[in-house]
């Protein structure tokens, strides 16, 4: 138990200081990048700064596998040099019996990451994509899905206007039973606006069948009333980013997925991507596990036996093989060419057996 708990305490440690490394160069990195961007927009520095930090655990979310499978090697590397894995072999202990505390840590990291990053992430990530609206257009524009149906909100210098959809088609070009409420910066509601559909085409919304009301206070709005065959209304929203704010299963908390599943498929969206989505992230505590059986299999052996930089590299050529598989099974999941469950679960038990039988070749010849 004394053993199990040195070598879970030596990986921990490897893992938090290859997190922060990498946290560190992924924020230096990203901040030149943010600089880049919207340097030209007017904005200082602080607001570069933060636009920094509220990308970097989106990237670190997404390097996780490879931090694991670092930690890993440098676990292991620092025991056969010190010749700790020599004396723990010589002592009785078999290599795989020494994986349980690796494994164990790795199996709390995912756990950690599904049930504390991913919402963190969720909400940095929506943060981010609002601010950075806000800073190209002058103002915020922003998506939900709900049981009411679909909700978009776009923002000028002028004001606001907040769009209610019943249902769309499926690559949300086209809005139905659409409403929409404009407001001044000043005085509130100004126009409300009902239409059989809208469609976005040029920086403008083209509606069908429309009926405007004006709110103006001291105004009799039915009276005033006009119908439209068909009316355009600017709008600073693209499909691209309609699409992008929809089609992003990142964007939502794992908490939140499952209901949102159901409100997109009420609203006439598909949501293959989102249970895929789902179903990776349920996976990832799997998958990190193999990352550590992989990383282990080419560095559990002796230093001075040479070919230590090969079995390193071997180590993480392999782990960016198994993480491009998985990526491409989940893409194959989204298109619908292979069942959700399969293109979630597969990649990481055929990865833990891949591993599993490097370890038992390597011990036991």
């Amino acid at each position: 138990m004394i053993l199990h708990v040195y070598f879970a305490r030596r990986f921990a440690m490897a893992f938090v200081g290859i997190t922060a490394v990498l946290f560190a160069l992924v924020v230096l990195i990203d901040a030149v990048e943010q600089a880049r961007k919207f340097g030209g927009l007017g904005i200082g520095w602080q607001e570069i700064l933060g636009l920094t930090l509220l990308s970097a655990p989106q990237t670190i979310n997404l390097i996780l596998p490879l931090i694991v499978i670092l930690a890993t090697i440098t676990l292991f590397i620092s025991l056969s040099r010190s010749s700790e894995l020599v004396v723990t072999r010589a002592a009785g202990r078999s290599a795989i019996r020494a994986l349980i505390a690796p494994v164990f840590v790795a199996l709390v990291i995912g756990v950690l990451a599904v049930s504390m990053l991913n919402p963190i992430v969720a909400a940095t990530g929506n943060r981010y994509l609002q601010l950075s609206e806000s800073y190209r257009a002058g103002g915020a524009s922003a998506l939900s899905v709900s049981d009411e149906g679909l909700w978009l909100r776009q923002g000028t210098a002028e004001g606001q206007t907040v769009i209610r959809a019943w249902r769309s088609n499926a690559d949300a070009s086209v809005l139905y039973d659409v409403t929409f409420i404009s407001y001044d910066s000043q005085n509130g509601p100004v126009r409300r606006i009902e239409a059989g559909s809208a469609a976005l085409q040029d920086g403008a919304w083209s509606l069908r069948n429309a009926k405007a009301w004006p709110l103006r206070a001291g105004l009799n709005a039915e009276a005033n009333a006009e119908m439209f065959e068909t009316l355009e209304i600017p709008s600073t929203l693209t499909l691209e980013r309609i699409r992008e704010s929809i089609g992003k299963p990142a964007a939502v908390s794992i908490y939140e997925l499952p209901t949102f599943i159901r409100q997109l498929e009420q609203a006439g969206f598909s949501t293959r991507r989102h249970s895929v989505w789902l179903q990776t992230e349920f996976a990832r505590p799997l998958f990190l596990i193999a990352m550590v059986l992989v990383a282990s299999a080419f560095t559990m052996r002796h230093a001075r036996g040479g070919g230590t930089g090969v079995a390193v590299l071997s180590a993480v050529l392999l782990g960016f093989g198994l993480y491009f598989i998985r990526s491409f099974a989940q893409i194959l999941g989204e298109n619908g060419q292979i069942p959700v469950l399969l293109a979630a679960w597969a990649p990481p038990v055929a990865a833990i057996l891949l591993a599993i039988g490097l370890l038992l070749h390597m011990e036991d010849g």
